[in-house]
């Protein structure tokens, strides 16, 4: 079934209208018909609908009944280090497909690529972008915020936010993602800090520590930063049970 968009500040006499980039995608490319089936997203929830109407670049649909919610209830930021050319497009696509919540690019200490201002909104831009996509893609409503790069001290007000983060860092010895499940049953919400290419220096390790955040491990493996920061979320994910019905 054809999934779209409809936008929010646009309902009336009971009927959603699709985003105008997903009702031209339904009327030119998929060349839906009234009277089709649809799944629509909007931002309290999943929908079955139907196509009422649909003129020009104007699509609307009825909803029919509720879908199950496929949003988890853990609310998951990513502080992801930045990487090297296109793996930030990767990150974001996976992390919104497994249920992130935010994604906060960091400009670490050893991160290679630096954005002026001008390309930092530009990436922010396709970021966000794809994580819309990705959102489609999976089913879910809730579309990730990606924000601007940020440094750590920018980045600090958005950690104390959250009710616990941890620091997958290779040189923590004992203490992986079981531990943390145990020792935190049920937090409101949770950032992972990832480090890019090169790792996460001992000083910015300290620094997020004295903020409270806590240095965990993801084994005896070396992980690459575009797989440390999505292997840590499925397994936060699964540990307190967002990968079940």
């Amino acid at each position: 079934m054809h999934r779209f968009f409809a936008d929010p500040e646009k309902e009336a006499g009971g009927l959603c209208f699709l985003s105008p980039e997903d009702a031209r995608h339904a009327g030119t490319v998929l060349r839906l018909a009234v009277g089709d089936t649809v799944e629509l997203l909007l931002p309290d929830g999943r929908f079955l609908a139907e196509i009422r109407q649909m003129a020009g670049n104007q699509v609307a649909a009825e909803k029919l009944q509720p879908l199950p919610d496929p949003e988890p209830r853990l609310n998951v930021s990513l502080f992801q280090g930045l990487p090297k050319a296109d793996k930030m497009d990767w990150i974001v696509q996976k992390a919104s497909e497994l249920g992130v919540s935010r994604i906060v690019p960091l400009s670490l200490a050893r991160s290679v690529v630096r954005l002026n201002p001008r390309d930092a909104g530009r990436k922010q831009e396709r970021w966000q972008k794809i994580a819309r996509e990705a959102c489609k893609q999976s089913g879910r409503y809730r579309i990730p915020e990606v924000t601007l790069p940020l440094s750590p001290k920018e980045a600090l007000p958005l950690i104390r936010e959250m009710a616990l983060t941890v620091i997958p860092w290779e040189e923590t010895e004992t203490g992986g993602p079981l531990s943390v499940r145990k020792a935190f049953p049920d937090p409101a919400s949770l950032g992972i800090i990832i480090g890019p290419e090169g790792g996460i220096e001992p000083a910015e390790v300290d620094f997020f520590r004295q903020s409270g955040a806590l240095p965990i491990t993801l084994g005896r493996r070396i992980l690459r930063t575009e797989t440390a920061g999505l292997a840590a979320l499925s397994a936060f994910m699964t540990l307190y049970g967002e990968m079940e019905e």
